[in-house]
């Protein structure tokens, strides 16, 4: 091999194939490379116990097509006008064509999801018929896949280091080629054949959120506070070109506190949930701006014909009178899907007495007074409120046509819990090609340099972002 100054003499560990980040891309890189006769290591950031990434808390579902042609055409109508290359489209469809064969051959159990239209969010775009959500196991929700794909890896001899990021790719400053990772702990690790980089997006990192996401100044996610864009950055510093970057789950609203990594789905917000008392959101002009019982795809809603980012004006509000208060718990903390819920299994207070002690939900005897503590104008929210309650009496929303819990808010004191924009995931990151390779900005591939899953995802939601909205005649 060619001479390079920046190479290592020595290394720490060594491996045919270097995987960095243990999710469900991970696992499936990791087993494929095993199968095929590597020697494997794993390089997880997270500490034994909370790796998986956002695949052991995203429900448990995975997507398996019946029709590779049905399948090109539901993700290129996904896309709308964000086009994505077609060899791209088509080896998507090919492999997705082949999970439930895959997993079954590896010992899985496929079982047809029970989440109506088969758990697909579009099902009115062509080809959506043809996709099957699946997954491992008798109960929706509690990483029962995730612990199939977990048990793949470790009753095989694939090495896996916990604890350790991966900092920075090793070059050769001739060749280009990828030997390795240097991780933040200054270890180095030789890739004989190749890194693949499976270690999720940047829905940890507020600059990254500012710099490419549209609409919210900053997000916080419900998912694996470890992925921080480590991905992003190594492959840029290679040479790496990026696509995708403004493409996410979300926005939803929850709550986010410091004391806690990740986010809080309210109650109040969930489409199913309809308890007594009245409850609305305003932004910081005091004012209503969508339904707030409206259920997003992942965060889209129809906008002029489009499927567009829920818009979130910060600092965002529920506000809701004293019956919904003590209706039960804002918080539903049941491990069905969320970080906080399957992983930091926070123990919210039956009488949510003990996060109103904490300051995480603020209280006042009136509206007015409500609305002082939170940088509200009073005059404003007293408006918001009455037209609301109003809007109750009619038993219609005529401003956001909301049709859930249509409760007027009027049983004092009143409350507030201040919500942040929240997202399960980015799919930004370095641009890859069919063959998963990750490729410069002139379309040629960084030798021996992979990649798979949500770091920069060609796959579903990656450009859901403007689906067009069927016509109703």
């Amino acid at each position: 091999m060619t001479h390079s100054p920046s190479v290592p003499q020595t290394w720490d560990h060594e491996a045919d194939v270097v995987v960095v980040g243990f999710g469900a891309a991970g696992m499936a890189a990791a087993v494929t490379a095993h199968e095929l006769g590597a020697k494997v290591l794993i390089l997880e950031k997270a500490p034994e116990g909370q790796e998986g990434g956002n695949t052991r808390v995203a429900g448990q579902g995975y997507l398996n097509t019946s029709s590779v042609e049905s399948a090109i055409a539901y993700l290129t109508a996904l896309n709308g006008p964000f086009t994505v290359p077609e060899a791209m489209v088509r080896v998507w469809a090919e492999e997705m064509c082949q999970n439930n064969d895959w997993l079954r051959g590896l010992g899985g159990d496929p079982q047809e999801h029970q989440h109506p239209p088969v758990g697909i969010e579009f099902p009115d775009l062509p080809g959506a018929d043809c996709v099957h959500k699946f997954h491992d196991g008798p109960t929706y929700g509690y990483s029962y896949t995730w612990k199939l794909f977990e048990r793949l890896v470790k009753e095989r001899p694939i090495g896996i280091l916990y604890e350790t990021p991966a900092k920075q790719l090793i070059q050769n400053d001739i060749t280009k080629e990828i030997l390795g990772v240097r991780t933040a702990q200054g270890l180095r690790i030789k890739a004989r054949k190749a890194v693949v980089l499976t270690c999720g997006g940047f829905e940890n990192n507020q600059e990254m959120i500012r710099n490419y996401l549209p609409g919210v100044p900053y997000c916080y996610t419900s998912g694996s506070p470890y992925n921080e864009g480590d991905g992003i950055t190594m492959a840029m510093s290679v040479g790496a070109d990026l696509w995708h970057m403004n493409n996410y789950a979300g926005p939803s609203m929850a709550l986010k506190v410091p004391e806690v990594r990740t986010s809080f789905s309210m109650q109040a917000l969930h489409y199913s949930k309809q308890p007594p008392g009245g409850a609305i959101v305003v932004g910081p002009d005091g004012k209503r701006f969508t339904d707030e019982k409206y259920k997003t795809r992942h965060g889209k809603v129809p906008v002029n014909g489009r499927w567009l980012p829920l818009a979130t004006p910060c600092p965002m509000f529920l506000i809701f009178d004293h019956t919904h208060f003590a209706a039960g718990p804002l918080y539903d903390g049941h491990p069905s899907h969320g970080w906080t819920q399957i992983v930091e299994r926070y123990e919210w207070s039956a009488d949510n007495s003990a996060e109103l002690t904490k300051g995480w939900i603020k209280t006042a005897p009136t509206l007015g007074a409500l609305a002082e503590a939170i940088g509200l104008s009073p005059a404003t929210l007293d408006a918001t409120v009455a037209r609301w309650n109003q809007s109750c009496q009619m038993g219609r929303d005529t401003e956001f046509n909301r049709t859930l819990m249509l409760n007027p808010i009027v049983e004092g004191p009143f409350y507030a819990v201040e919500l942040s924009p929240s997202m399960l995931n980015t799919q930004g990151g370095p641009r890859r090609n069919e063959r998963a390779q990750i490729v410069r900005p002139d379309g040629t591939p960084i030798p021996r340099l992979y990649s798979s899953g949500e770091l920069a995802s060609p796959a579903l939601r990656m450009s859901d972002l403007c689906p067009s909205v069927p016509h109703r005649a």
